[in-house]
């Protein structure tokens, strides 16, 4: 039995979102033609709390005073269960069961690393534990036996500890008869290491090479084949999922004119490699630093700011204010980025003054866009059916809904929900925004197509079916803009990759409406 992968590629900006998320000022948006009402309250939560019983009650996986027994790995086996049950976000639940179990220390690094390997391995994991099984595992069980096969497979975790915690594991949470079979079973994964194992499930290297990867790097083999046609050959594809399988640092921005690298400095950070505003957590919640929490700063990944950036370091002629537009906005990574750099300048490119208009298809992203910006305006609307005028915009950002496939290191178990039936209606979306977002900038404006996937049919052929089409616009060499940065392809596009630059798989193409 391998990892379950649901349908869908991704989400899509759907038609015909109602409402405002709340218009500020009356800069932007007046100058753009926007519509949009009063901001309600409440953002919209998602993610899922922990099942039922995940953590349960009276004498339930607990010790005699009430205190949970290894609250480390219940808290993992209750976020790998949410996730394989109802499609539960890992990197929204664990946070916050850790927060209401109140586990810090070590034991809150142990329910991390235990949560996010195991999602991430769970194809590799699957293939030894079908090996080593007689029948076919419940649910709990199976999702008990991938937390021991990680424990004892990429772990320092002594075998007689990793199998006899998770043997106790599911005596407590499913029952005694489970717990024999789970027994059985890891004694049989403890008998070999990874590297042992690896060439017994895994195909031939020689007679199928993506196949072997996938099982040896626990990538669905689609996404292996995406990512060896992205990188034009096999010479770094296995870096590239060693990468991805690799748990990523926390990337702050300290947002220009209202935090500093050397404020997160003093919180602890140490300074990006590329980005002038970016600096690195080690270890700890970033939301205790200062700046953070007060959203003059926020974590996000340095390939995501730099294309930001690089948007805003095109050379534009224009007297006066400047009027941009971030048109698939939410969450609100780059608009807050933007919303920094229109106000305050930046010393590599833009000056300052500038105006901001953001929207999203969905009310309660654009509400997380207005609660992360200070001065533009933020609506609710379909940027396929725009709510703006067209040929206004000096600079447009389409960070398009994509796979995501160039953050799965940060999703882990995002590799395992994808398929790539939903690609096809993904990149008829993507064509479309990106029709419209050469529409909305004027003649001698810049729009940066951003993507978070290295996928082909979403990054190079989506801009040169587009731009084929077009005779008003021109493509510009992105790479001209991250002067900081090698390693970004051939051009003109920018290509991000987590082996070489320890960033997201991010992917810029940028044009220039023709005067």
């Amino acid at each position: 039995m391998r990892a379950r992968r649901d349908q869908g590629a991704g989400g899509g900006a759907g038609r015909g979102a109602g409402g405002g998320a709340g218009q500020r000022g009356s800069g932007a948006g007046r100058g753009a033609g926007q519509s949009g009402g009063g901001a309600g309250r409440g953002a919209g939560q998602s993610g899922g709390g922990a099942g039922r019983g995940a953590g349960g009650g009276p004498g339930r996986g607990r010790g005699p005073r009430g205190a949970p027994r290894d609250p480390a790995r219940n808290a993992a086996f209750d976020v790998v269960r949410a996730v394989d049950e109802r499609d539960a976000y890992a990197n929204l639940l664990l946070p916050r069961l850790l927060r209401e179990r109140g586990i810090k220390g070590r034991d809150a690094a142990l329910a991390t690393e235990l949560t996010y390997g195991t999602l991430r391995g769970l194809g590799t994991y699957d293939a030894i534990i079908e090996l080593c099984s007689d029948r076919m595992p419940d649910p709990g069980v199976r999702d008990a036996l991938r937390l021991g096969a990680h424990q004892l497979l990429r772990m320092r975790v002594p075998p007689h500890a990793a199998v006899g915690t998770t043997v106790d594991l599911v005596r407590l949470r499913i029952g005694p008869g489970a717990a024999k079979f789970a027994n059985a079973v890891l004694r049989k994964i403890a008998s070999r290491t990874i590297e042992e194992w690896l060439p017994i499930v895994a195909p031939d290297p020689a007679d199928d090479p993506v196949g072997h990867l996938s099982v040896a790097y626990a990538h669905p083999r689609w996404i292996v084949s995406a990512f060896r046609d992205a990188l034009g050959g096999d010479d770094e594809l296995s870096d590239l999922l060693d990468a991805d399988n690799a748990r990523p640092l926390v990337t702050l921005v300290a947002r220009p004119g209202r935090s500093s690298v050397k404020e997160l400095e003093d919180a602890g950070a140490t300074p990006g490699r590329y980005s002038p505003y970016a600096a690195y957590l080690p270890e700890g919640d970033p939301g205790r630093i200062e700046a953070v929490a007060g959203t003059r700063a926020a974590v996000q990944d340095e390939a995501s700011q730099l294309v930001t950036l690089a948007l805003t370091r095109v050379p534009v002629q224009r007297e006066g204010e400047e009027l941009w537009l971030d048109m698939c906005a939410g969450p609100g990574g780059k608009s807050g980025l933007l919303d920094a750099v229109a106000t305050h300048g930046d010393p590599s490119g833009f000056p300052g003054g500038a105006r901001l208009l953001a929207a999203d298809v969905q009310y309660h992203r654009a509400r997380l866009v207005w609660q992360t910006t200070r001065h533009a305006s933020v609506v609710t609307a379909d940027g396929t059916e725009p709510a703006w005028r067209p040929g206004v915009f000096d600079r447009v950002m389409l960070d398009a809904p994509c796979t995501g496939l160039g953050a799965l290191r940060r999703r882990p178990e995002a590799r395992w929900r994808r398929d790539p039936s939903g690609i096809a209606e993904l990149g008829r979306l993507q064509r479309r925004l990106l029709g419209t977002a050469l529409d909305a900038v004027r003649p001698g404006g810049v729009v940066a197509y951003v993507t978070c996937s290295p996928h082909l049919a979403e990054t190079h052929v989506v801009v040169g079916d587009v731009a084929g089409r077009r005779d008003d616009v021109e493509q510009l060499d992105a790479r001209d803009y991250l002067p900081e940065v090698e390693g970004l392809g051939d051009g003109p596009h920018a290509q991000f990759w987590p082996h070489r630059h320890g960033t997201d798989a991010m992917f810029l193409a940028l044009f220039r409406k023709r005067p």
